[in-house]
């Protein structure tokens, strides 16, 4: 008999009851010690008391009203995305892969508007992940998203990961209109984008006309250090995909733009019935004030050097089940020589959440809030579930 719920999750039988901090706590009263953050969600942690305020004041005063009136939370959080990044104009929809949807929209219809509509073709790479709508999987192309959901939206080409001749030769095509990428792959499995090949990237756009679309979901909102992570090469985008880390466990997405780009995006062209409602505004408004805050990004920064350290030690300690420690900031992935889901899996055991990601990868990323004394007690329990895969293989 099939589930209740759609069966499209491999879920681990455990079940969540409270949270706090940094701390899932599950229906039998075992404390769990959060190294995934709903995969990089909870940027603030659970039950934080700014953004659970923020919430309930506004759910006292008005949940929703719709697109077709003001809405002044919506106002609200676009300003403060306008003044602390490149944008010009923001769009608020559901989450990331919503956002995807709009950018792939943004930047074709960008090219009707200036007269190439022939440039329609969007460069993505090897191992992204922009969501799982039929225009996200179109666009990563991978068969373990697109096997079985044919015929796919044309009008992408995938890259080597780092393949930089590959990358000039199609650049150049007369096609082609824009080039999307996350600077650093989540689901790809931790993989950076260097600051130097950023700036290539953001050089080569301008050489050849072309829209630089970042899709910040995972590694953004001060995930890595800085409020998004492309800020660390010294460039912008012209389109940047929001979601996540902005809602600290609400569900709220946004698109960030300049003028330029979002010309051909008038009234009628989009819509969303949900997007930038009340609730989500308020709960987004309230965590941006707060990693803007100062000190909060130096904190981040901080926090970030001493989980490194810790994880190389981890790593230098189980030689036979790690191999290295990748990422930037928070947003973090042990190279594993065993299979991933065997150190997710056994992690439980430990009492202890991460993420498995593809090219054997684990994702560690805690809270933005997160203190030491939590850091070394996660990895404390890092330690006893690699020790006890150890134990198993002997």
């Amino acid at each position: 008999m099939i589930s209740p719920v759609l069966p499209s999750y491999s879920r681990a039988n455990l079940s969540f009851v409270k949270g706090e901090g940094s701390w899932l706590v599950e229906a039998d009263g075992r404390r769990f010690l959060d190294f995934a953050s709903g995969i990089a969600v909870m940027s603030l942690g659970h039950g934080h008391p700014t953004v659970v305020g923020a919430l309930k004041d506004q759910a006292d005063a008005l949940w929703h009203t719709s697109n077709l009136y003001e809405v002044p939370q919506q106002k609200a959080l676009a300003e403060r995305l306008v003044e602390h990044t490149f944008a010009d104009t923001v769009f608020f929809c559901n989450s990331g892969t919503e956002a995807a949807e709009l950018a792939i929209k943004m930047a074709r219809k960008y090219r009707t508007e200036t007269g190439t509509p022939e440039r329609m073709k969007i460069l993505t790479f090897e191992g992204s992940f922009h969501g799982r709508s039929m225009g996200a999987i179109s666009a990563a192309g991978s068969e373990k998203l697109t096997k079985g959901f044919g015929p796919l939206l044309e009008g992408f080409q995938s890259l080597p990961f780092g393949d930089h001749d590959a990358l000039r030769e199609a650049a150049a095509q007369e096609d082609v209109g824009a080039i999307m990428i996350e600077p650093i792959q989540g689901e790809g499995g931790i993989r950076p984008v260097p600051d130097q090949c950023l700036k290539g990237l953001r050089d080569l756009c301008d050489e050849h006309g072309l829209l630089l679309i970042f899709d910040e979901i995972q590694c953004g909102v001060g995930r890595t250090g800085k409020l998004f992570a492309h800020e660390w090469a010294g460039i912008t985008p012209d389109i940047m995909l929001v979601a996540k880390g902005i809602g600290g466990g609400f569900p709220i997405g946004a698109l960030l733009a300049t003028e330029e780009a979002a010309q051909g995006m008038t009234a009628g062209t989009h819509g969303s019935t949900y997007g930038g409602n009340p609730l989500g505004c308020a709960v987004g408004t309230a965590v941006m004030d707060t990693i803007t805050e100062d000190g909060f990004l130096e904190a981040v920064n901080a926090k970030a050097g001493f989980l490194r350290q810790k994880l190389e030690g981890l790593v230098a300690s189980h030689p036979t089940i790690f191999e290295s420690v990748r990422g930037q900031g928070l947003i973090l992935g042990l190279k594993c020589r065993v299979a991933p889901t065997d150190v997710v899996a056994e992690g439980y055991n430990h009492a202890v959440l991460t993420v498995p990601a593809a090219d054997d990868v684990v994702r560690v990323l805690p809270a933005l809030t997160i203190s030491e004394e939590e850091i070394s007690q996660g990895i404390d329990r890092l330690d006893a579930t690699a020790t006890a895969l150890e134990e198993r293989a002997a």
